[in-house]
């Protein structure tokens, strides 16, 4: 196969993830993530996306080489651009110098979507083949626009590497003007930061080398009447996004609970107003945590579901006997001509995919980037170290076997669904037993990559390549197989609502080899106050005279 014909089919397969236009990204600098890494996350959400790791190998190509580019979300072709003579290899959205790029969408006004040829998603990995820091991403990227014209709506980029993070958003000028109107800020060392499908770049100095723009930022702005008062007031979020309610609750509130829980007590305590009702002044791009971040925080923070909050999802009625997290869609709904919303968490039940990035240019160059890569729903997943030179994709993770409309028990997405869906129904219940797994094999893969990293100190590039490589295949192989016995175990411990009862590592039977009587679960009180509620005399016990 031509590396051109390779090119088609991995753009191809990137197309299939279509609508992953709900996603979110936390971010660390450097000094806010530990032992001196940069760290973002990313979780790909959409009802449409299988969750698989793809990989384009590092390629050269003859002058004049042309390049396709398919719309990321839909699969439409969009056109050729010029081919670099050089493109560096790519494991998911790292590359092999650790750059790590990770988006989400937040359309802004529909009048500026873009028309011209490079899309939000193309965007991202065809700069991951081209640069080779942060900083150099940024120039790539709105170098890319400039030229070919952008394709899509309103987006945030985090935009990492071993040193730097930033946070960039753009949009298009609309069907008549194929450019874009951007900004680009560093965060700076020592804070957190993150976006979740709202532009979060408000208020920006002009005069600053770790601030970035367009030359016409401010004049597109007033020239489509979108703004008018002085340049060193102007927002970029309040001119171009869209600032409703669900950009709010459903958007910002995810940031929100991330830096309530590093942040210092009762510090993010007051942009509730802002979250709820849109009062008072913005959160702002960034915060200082009150202590440094591991992976392993990062990894529990994109379960979050909201919990300790005001919008806690396991506290109202909805989250039923079981006290489950998730409300399946559509999220908002009307009651009497009063209209009302599900909570949107960080967590979620359609994610495709979803990673956590560390950077470190301490670690041996081969692991600078470890790419901690999971599928389906993060809260339940289990996260498989990927490295930046990584060139090989595990089979349970590779899409070959499997896609959302066939299923596979060699596919890591499949295995994860198995568990998830039925913890979603009995998840107060089942949560405990899936943890105990989920908690064991990232424990032991967090204690292997730190083995690795002591023992290939001083080790050439191939020797280290080779012991990575076999760390993530004999990682994700395991996870798959213990997450389908994990998967078999919940069916039949909670079958038909029951609990079996276990002693000694299994099912009790009695002295005659017959199964014990299992637990009856029942429900919470709650639930039962409800149904008393809502059908309570029918149902009530009354005796005979």
């Amino acid at each position: 196969m031509t590396q051109l014909k390779r090119l088609t089919v991995l753009l191809a397969a990137v197309a299939a993830y279509a609508g992953a236009d709900a996603c979110t990204s936390l971010i660390a600098a450097k000094g806010a993530a530990a032992g001196g890494s940069t760290m973002i996350t990313y979780a790909a959400d959409s009802h449409t996306l299988y969750g698989e790791l793809y990989r384009q190998p590092a390629a050269d190509h003859a002058e004049g080489a042309m390049r396709p580019v398919v719309e990321w979300d839909t699969g439409k072709p969009l056109g050729e651009i010029e081919e670099v003579a050089h493109t560096f290899s790519t494991i998911g959205n790292m590359n092999e110098h650790g750059l790590t790029i990770a988006e989400s969408t937040w359309g802004g006004r529909p009048e500026l979507e873009g028309s011209g040829l490079i899309d939000y998603g193309s965007l991202i990995y065809i700069t991951l083949q081209r640069a080779r820091t942060a900083r150099e991403a940024v120039d790539v990227m709105t170098g890319l626009v400039d030229r070919y014209g952008y394709a899509s709506s309103g987006e945030s980029f985090s935009i990492a590497d071993p040193d730097e993070v930033w946070v960039m958003e753009l949009i298009g000028k609309g069907a008549d003007d194929k450019g874009a109107v951007w900004v680009a800020r560093r965060v700076p060392d020592g804070y957190i930061s993150g976006h979740a499908n709202h532009s979060r770049i408000h208020r920006f100095p002009m005069n600053d080398p770790e601030t970035l723009y367009s030359p016409d930022v401010v004049d597109f702005a007033r020239a489509k009447g979108y703004y008018e008062g002085p340049d060193s007031l102007f927002s970029f979020s309040r001119a171009y996004a869209v600032t409703d309610a669900g950009a709010l609750r459903g958007c910002d509130a995810r940031v929100w609970s991330y830096f309530r829980r590093f942040a210092p007590a009762g510090s993010m305590d007051a942009y509730e107003a802002w979250i709820l009702r849109g009062q008072g002044e913005p959160m702002p791009l960034w915060v200082r945590p009150e202590r440094e971040l591991t992976a392993n925080d990062l990894k529990w923070m994109m379960r979050d579901h909201f919990e300790g909050t005001v919008l806690d999802m396991t506290q109202d009625i909805g989250a039923g006997p079981f006290e489950s997290p998730y409300r399946w869609r559509p999220m908002g709904y009307n009651i009497d001509g009063v209209e009302y919303t599900h909570e949107r968490a960080i967590a979620t039940q359609q994610t495709g995919f979803s990673f956590v990035a560390d950077m470190n240019h301490a670690r041996h160059d081969a692991m600078k980037g470890i790419l901690w890569f999971g599928v389906d729903d993060a809260n339940t997943c289990v996260y498989v170290p990927v490295f930046n030179s990584s060139d090989t994709v595990p089979p349970s993770l590779d899409g070959a076997t499997a896609d959302l409309y066939n299923l596979s028990w060699e596919s890591m997405f499949w295995v994860n669904n198995y568990v998830a869906n039925q913890a979603y129904n009995r998840y107060s219940q089942m949560i405990p037993d899936i943890r105990a797994v989920q908690s064991r094999l990232e424990n032991g893969a967090e204690q292997a990559v730190g083995e690795a990293a002591a023992a290939l100190a001083g080790s050439d590039y191939a020797t280290a390549q080779n012991t990575l490589r076999e760390l993530t295949l004999s990682t994700a192989a395991n996870v798959t197989s213990d997450y389908h016995r994990l998967g078999d175990y919940l069916m039949v411990k909670f079958l038909d609502g029951n609990i079996k009862r276990e002693a000694d590592g299994a099912f009790q039977r009695n002295e005659h080899g017959m199964p014990v009587q299992p637990e009856f679960g029942g429900y919470n009180e709650r639930y039962f106050r409800s149904i008393v509620n809502d059908a309570g005399e029918r149902l009530r016990v009354v005796e005979p005279e």
